[in-house]
């Protein structure tokens, strides 16, 4: 009488898949955080001195600012 002999299971334990879920989920919670902190960090980013050309600014403060080009012969001239 012949007996097959087989080798170890390969299936992967649940625990362990359990614990790679929870790895994987840890880990994109920290990455998640670090980019909201990131953004508020660039959001609160103060510009003390710039130069642009001939214009020099120390200090500004703006909450809506809008910039028009305006021509000459632009129809959409303000009165």
């Amino acid at each position: 009488m012949a007996r097959d002999i087989t080798g170890p299971s390969k299936a992967v334990p649940a625990a362990s898949l359990l614990a790679l879920a929870l790895g994987a989920a840890a880990f994109g919670a920290v990455a998640i955080g670090a980019l909201a902190i990131g953004r508020l960090a660039v959001g609160r980013l103060v510009i003390k001195k710039a130069r642009f050309g001939a214009l020099e600014v120390d200090e500004l403060t703006v909450r809506k600012l809008r910039v028009l080009e305006h021509d000459a012969g632009s129809p959409h001239e303000r009165s």
